[in-house]
């Protein structure tokens, strides 16, 4: 039995990590998308939770799509622009 157990400091023989890559990017360019798309969806159903009633909650979700779909149009406009 040796004194030095594993996981101790100073490593004997360090093991080589992998250098940033093109993968690497895309990873972390999807993960930030996925974040980015949960904490809009959180704040979507706060605002629906905080809704009164069943009609007011319903009214409310025709706004959110009504606002999604406009500002869908709208950047289909500036793409199609854009060439």
């Amino acid at each position: 039995m040796t004194e030095r157990r594993p996981g101790t400091w100073p490593v004997e023989n360090p093991v080589e990590l992998p250098a940033v890559d093109d993968q690497g990017a895309q990873h972390l360019a999807l993960t930030a998308e996925q974040a980015r798309f949960h904490v809009t969806l959180g704040a979507i159903r706060a605002d629906l939770e905080a809704q009164p009633s069943d009609i007011c909650l319903r009214a409310a979700a025709r706004r959110w799509q009504q606002a999604i779909t406009a500002m869908a149009d709208e950047l289909t406009g500036h793409l199609r622009e854009a060439g």
